[in-house]
């Protein structure tokens, strides 16, 4: 299974290579990617479209990824479906030093060129954990009658005038 996420980039980092290269790669994503009630599954179609422009020791990525999520309404738990599309921007270079130089300290890894080949991988789970929603739901509101979304107080369509939450009641003693 090739994955679209590695570039081989042998050409790029030649010292005469002066000219960004446009890249369009399609294939199925090698690892689930995203948080818990969304993501774009293991194996589901991605497209990578990559600007890969040299930079001295380095290759500066610039790319749109795109493909549809998988997951489920947090509120009545319908299947989402959604696309999706998200930019990166990453720089990878042969040797860490060139960046952090020898006595850098910095948390910050800048990725490596490895066998001539880079990999967008981390940096697309990386973005894509920032960008997508810990708490997805339905477009607007969810369709009424597909199931039974609970009221705050626990039951669903059940509202007593003047009854407090049941997960706020311990803090009564506090007021």
């Amino acid at each position: 299974m090739k994955s679209p996420f590695v570039f081989p980039v042998a050409e790029l980092t030649r010292p005469s290579a002066t000219m960004p290269e446009e890249r369009h790669q399609t294939g199925p994503s090698p690892s689930r990617i995203g948080p818990e009630m969304i993501a774009i599954a293991e194996g589901a179609p991605v497209d990578v479209d990559a600007t890969l422009t040299p930079i001295g020791a380095g290759v500066l990525v610039d790319a749109t990824i795109t493909a549809t999520l998988s997951g489920n309404c947090v509120r009545c738990l319908r299947e989402l479906t959604p696309d999706f599309s998200l930019h990166v921007s990453q720089m990878f270079v042969a040797d860490a030093d060139v960046i952090t130089g020898d006595d850098a300290e910095d948390d910050d890894e800048v990725p490596l060129i490895v066998n001539e080949t880079i990999d967008l991988e981390q940096t697309v789970i990386d973005e894509a954990v920032l960008a997508l929603p810990f708490n997805p739901t339905c477009e607007g509101q969810c369709p009424e009658g597909e199931s039974d979304v609970p009221e705050p107080d626990g039951v669903s369509g059940e509202r007593v005038e003047g009854s407090v939450d049941p997960r706020w009641a311990g803090l009564e003693k506090f007021l």
